[in-house]
């Protein structure tokens, strides 16, 4: 199934001389049509004839473009270069359709300046107009099939544009018959006025040529701006899609030539390893490539949400990606919805303008990760602001336990504490301790006693950082 390099250059090879062979064909092709055209034009004095000799040197000058843009555009990609050449194909359908867009203004001015004037040129109808005219559409018709079917096969916008300009051709050159029709019909009924037709003829070679060129130069400057054809985005992020993949957060796709490429950002699980993610993002490229054949895809995987049951572990996460660091997480039930107090650490750089847009994009990113919380209030500290913080001392043990023993005394509260242990965590006092109560007490009404207690020591040491209350039976009681 996989396809070595070879296969590849031997394939983009073959490509390269389909694509360059029935670009010179048409270079042939543009010669030996221009030369008709403009011989017959000339000898027969058809204004009709000669705008379609003009038009077909025009073509000529594209189709030695074409040619030379699917020279170029085969060349790999090079330094200065990083995308390869391909958009000097679509450089080369521009020109083309500028080119046109000019011979276009001199048919109008000439035809319309024999209709204002009433008199054209004198026109000879021969069997000769009528021959290379026709001559003119078979080429045209065989040359526009050719070139059509290698540029869908390739997608090659270059041999797009010559293939349309083919395909104009073949419609100009019908209304020049139709004109040469009626002048030869002038001749034959005696109707002066039909003798104007040629003229007219020529306007409906104009418009029908500045309706295409318009066409093909808004194409081709969408290519030239990275404009992305519709729908094409939507189709690489469903096929990006695998199993594996949360998200795909983003995608970027841009044309060069007949190539596509895509840079795709996937969201994967933050607990896969590196080994695995590197396999998610692999097949993630794989279906790309099947669904658009030759793309060049580079596809980054980022961690994303994963379902941690500790919301500290989600809360670090999310700032090692901000670059930024937090503690002192409290986490409170509001209503159903939890609220999030904590400390941001940044760099002590920052202007209070710059730290408060990294925390509003750390709470946002935070949000994402944890969408039942419904509020989040973060301190902004500089960062390294623990460690110049003291550690904790013996004054601090006497502070609490003075504060419990004043708990007991005033409010009667019925906790005995003991086994008191005093941390500094996060440059916050951790507090842990034993609260005897009475043996008798149900296990429920034992949980609010403890929780009354840490709201209480709360109230009288805002400071404190995290609280562990033990509960266990009075023996002494």
């Amino acid at each position: 199934m996989n396809r070595t390099i070879g296969d590849l250059a031997a394939a983009g090879s073959a490509a390269d001389r389909e694509k360059r062979w029935v670009a010179l064909t048409s270079v042939i092709a543009a010669v030996l049509l221009t030369g008709m055209k403009l011989a017959v034009g000339l000898l027969t004095g058809s204004l009709g004839i000669l705008a379609e000799a003009l038009h077909s040197g025009l073509d000529l000058v594209a189709a030695g473009m074409t040619f030379w843009a699917v020279r170029i555009s085969s060349q790999p990609a090079d330094r200065e270069h990083t995308y390869g050449h391909g958009k000097f194909e679509n450089l080369s359908a521009l020109f083309e359709t500028l080119l046109l867009l000019l011979t276009c203004v001199w048919i109008v001015y000439e035809a319309c300046a024999r209709l204002v004037s009433g008199h054209g040129h004198e026109v000879q109808v021969n069997a000769w107009a009528f021959a290379v005219v026709i001559v003119s559409i078979v080429v045209d018709f065989s040359r526009s099939r050719a070139l059509m079917r290698v540029a869908k096969k390739y997608d090659s916008q270059a041999l797009e544009a010559d293939a349309v300009h083919f395909s104009t051709d073949i419609w100009s050159s019908g209304v020049v018959l139709l004109g040469l029709g009626c002048v030869w019909g002038a001749e034959r009924v005696g109707w002066p006025w039909l003798a104007q037709a040629d003229s007219v003829a020529a306007l409906g070679v104009a418009l029908i040529v500045i309706w295409v060129s318009l066409r093909l130069g808004r194409k081709s400057v969408s290519d030239l701006l990275d404009a992305v054809p519709s729908g094409l985005q939507e189709m690489v992020a469903a096929a990006a899609h695998v199993e594996g993949v949360q998200a795909v957060s983003k995608v970027r796709v841009r044309r060069s030539g007949p190539e596509i490429f895509a840079d795709v950002t996937l969201t994967v699980s933050p607990d896969l390893g590196m080994d695995r993610a590197h396999e998610v993002a692999d097949a993630a490229e794989a279906a790309v490539r099947a669904k658009l054949p030759g793309t060049d895809v580079v596809i980054h995987a980022e961690p994303g949400v994963g379902q941690p049951e500790d919301v500290q572990l989600m809360v670090r996460r999310v700032a090692e990606r901000h670059a930024v660091a937090a503690h002192g997480l409290r986490v409170y039930d509001d209503r159903g919805r939890r609220t999030l107090n904590l400390h941001l650490e940044v760099s002590g750089d920052l202007d209070v303008s710059q730290a408060h847009e990294k925390a509003t994009a750390f709470e946002a990113s935070l949000r994402r990760a944890l969408p039942d919380v419904g509020r989040i209030v973060t301190h902004l500290e500089p960062s390294g602001a623990d460690s110049a913080r003291r550690e904790w001392t013996p004054a601090d043990k006497k502070l609490i336990l003075d504060a419990l023993a004043e708990l007991s005394k005033e409010e009667g509260l019925g906790c005995l504490a003991h086994d008191l242990r005093v941390r500094l965590v996060d440059g916050e006092l951790a507090v842990s301790f034993h609260c005897a109560v009475d043996a008798g007490l149900k296990i429920g009404e034992a949980h609010a006693l403890t929780e009354r207690v840490e709201q209480a020591l709360r109230r009288r040491l805002p400071q404190l950082g995290r609280v562990v209350i033990h509960v266990e039976p009075d023996k002494a009681g």
